[in-house]
Formats: C-alpha cells, sequence, structure tokens
C-alpha cells in the first residue's frame, strides 16, 4: 500500500511537487515550477501532461482512458518495455510488455539550481515481473521538467546472462487538428509500414497525414519537428540511444475499433515515438546499461545542442 503523506514528506517539495490521489485513486505526482506545469502518474511512471507557461498543453490524452490498475493509460508518455507491440512469442501477454501497468517506486526528487524539476522512478525484477519476463533487471526512468521535457529509461542488467529488450517512449502530441500538421526531420530516412508491404524512402521534407499511419523509420537519430499552422507552434522531438523513429496515427476506422479511443480522437493526435525496436533491439551484456532518451519542447524553447543540460 502506497502512502500519499509518506510520498509527500519524503518527496514531495513545498510549491513544487506534491504527490495526490487522482482518477480513481491513482496516484499522481504534480510539478509546477517556473518553465512548466506537469503531471505523472506512479502507475506506470506515466507522464500525463507537460504544459510550457508560454504554450497549450503539448501532449494528449484520451477522454476516454481507463484509469484503472490492470489497464493502459491512454496518450501522454507510456513507457513500453521490455517489449514493444505484441509480444513476439505470447500473444497473451500485454501490448507494449507490462512496465505501464504497474506501480514504479519513486527515488528522488530535486530542485535544481536552474529551477527544473528532476524525478526519478524505479522499476526492478520481482516475482511479479517474472511471471511475464524471466530477466533479472533495473530500470530508471528520470524525468525533467523545465522549459523542455526530458524523459531518460535507462536500463540496466545485474545478472551474470546478456538479455534482449525492446522499448519506447509511446508519446502522443496534441493537436489542432490533423489536418493542419506536418512531421519534418525525416527526410531521406527508410521506413517500413504495419499497414502495407515493402519498404519505403522518405522523399519529402514533409510528413502530412490524411490515413492511417504506423511507419517505422529505421536507422534515425534525426530531431522531428510538428509543424502546426493553427496553434502557430512548432513541437520539436530530439532523442538519444534510439534509432528507429516511429509515426502513428490509426485514422477514423481503427480508431472506432480502439475501446479507449473516441471515434473522432484521431484528429487531434498523432504519436512521434521514441523507439528500440526491430533492427534496433538492445542486447545487453551483464552488468551493463543503455539508456534511451527523449527531448520534447517547443521549439523556441530549446538551446543548442538539445541533450546536453543534463548527463542521465
Amino acid at each position: 500500500m502506497i502512502d500519499i503523506n509518506t510520498l509527500n514528506d519524503t518527496f514531495g517539495i513545498d510549491g513544487e511537487a506534491n504527490f495526490s490521489t487522482i482518477d480513481n485513486d491513482l496516484i499522481y505526482l504534480t510539478v509546477s515550477n517556473k518553465y512548466a506545469d506537469a503531471r505523472i502518474c506512479l502507475y506506470g511512471a506515466h507522464v500525463t501532461s507537460y504544459r510550457p507557461h508560454n504554450s497549450k498543453e503539448i501532449l494528449w490524452m484520451s477522454p476516454d482512458s481507463i484509469f484503472e490498475v490492470g489497464k493502459p493509460i491512454r496518450g501522454g508518455i507510456p513507457v513500453c518495455f521490455p517489449w514493444f507491440g505484441p509480444h513476439k512469442t505470447d500473444p497473451k501477454k500485454p501490448q507494449h510488455g507490462f512496465a505501464r501497468l504497474m506501480y514504479w517506486n519513486v527515488i528522488e526528487t530535486t530542485s535544481t539550481t536552474d529551477g527544473e524539476t528532476l524525478v526519478r522512478f524505479q522499476l526492478c525484477s520481482s516475482e511479479e515481473t517474472k511471471a511475464y519476463w524471466s530477466h533479472d533487471y533495473c530500470v530508471e526512468l528520470t524525468i525533467i521538467v523545465g522549459q523542455t521535457l526530458e524523459v531518460s529509461l535507462k536500463v540496466t542488467n545485474p545478472s551474470d546472462m546478456p538479455f534482449e529488450y525492446t522499448c519506447a517512449f509511446h508519446s502522443y502530441y496534441k493537436l489542432s487538428s490533423i489536418e493542419n500538421i506536418a512531421i519534418t526531420g525525416l527526410q531521406g530516412a527508410t521506413y517500413h509500414s504495419q499497414l502495407e508491404p515493402g519498404e519505403f524512402i522518405q522523399a519529402s521534407p514533409k510528413i502530412e497525414i490524411n490515413k492511417a499511419e504506423t511507419r517505422h523509420y529505421h536507422n534515425t537519430e534525426a530531431t522531428c519537428v510538428i509543424e502546426d499552422s493553427l496553434f502557430k507552434r512548432k513541437i520539436r522531438i530530439a532523442k538519444t540511444g534510439s534509432k528507429i523513429t516511429t509515426v502513428w496515427n490509426p485514422w477514423a476506422e481503427t480508431c472506432a475499433l480502439i475501446g479507449d479511443l473516441p471515434n473522432e480522437g484521431y484528429k487531434t493526435f498523432v504519436c512521434v515515438e521514441a523507439v528500440n525496436a526491430f533492427d534496433d533491439v538492445i542486447i545487453l551484456d551483464p552488468k551493463k546499461s543503455h539508456t534511451t532518451s527523449a527531448v520534447i519542447g517547443l521549439e523556441e524553447n530549446f538551446l543548442p545542442p538539445s541533450i546536453t543540460s543534463h548527463q542521465l
């Protein structure tokens, strides 16, 4: 049983970081500092909101999301681990792994010298996780709320045997409308689509979405930008430790089949995901770690180079 008072006594930061129960008594950490407001659910270590003070909300949440232990949260930034997509041999195991279906432990909250808020969560192997995945592991998720939102997933193999895993930040971005946006940064990259056979090259500098898309761009660490003409903003997504970028929108027909998405939901979000999967599966040797990071924010809030403010 997680005690809210103990969490606040141990990890709360007066006027900046506070724990409370929201959404069917799930436990959240609410962060508010001089740069932005954010909300993180301890169930799944799931960022559900990030709003810089000079902008609308950056992340999209489904109004039909089922906030219930045992069910994934729809929207925000789900953490997919230790597999991305369906399990490769057992379809009964949960889509995108079990990490988003478990409470994570808070192990640190810090107010940094420049006014950002750093939070670290941890999820390590247990009898519960070994029912899904037999390996010993320890995962730390570091989240830094500031002018940008930094998320960093560090996976460590404490055992004497190597293991492999796949993972992703399955991030949903809030749009004025899908017809008003274009995604840049992937020109020249090779991709495969789950919806049509073959391998393709991104010829155009802009990806415009006008039908269902599940594209996996290979061998790319490029920064992507979502340009939204009606919101008059550009959301920049930089990453390290990942060579796959997935772009997903279910469009109308698939959206209508997904119970925790409203039928018209596809019009106001797109997923641009930092992924380790396909030809970027991580093989982790004993006592080694791998870190996958993403930095998200408004174009004007980035200070070059994009991933340098913290060594995660």
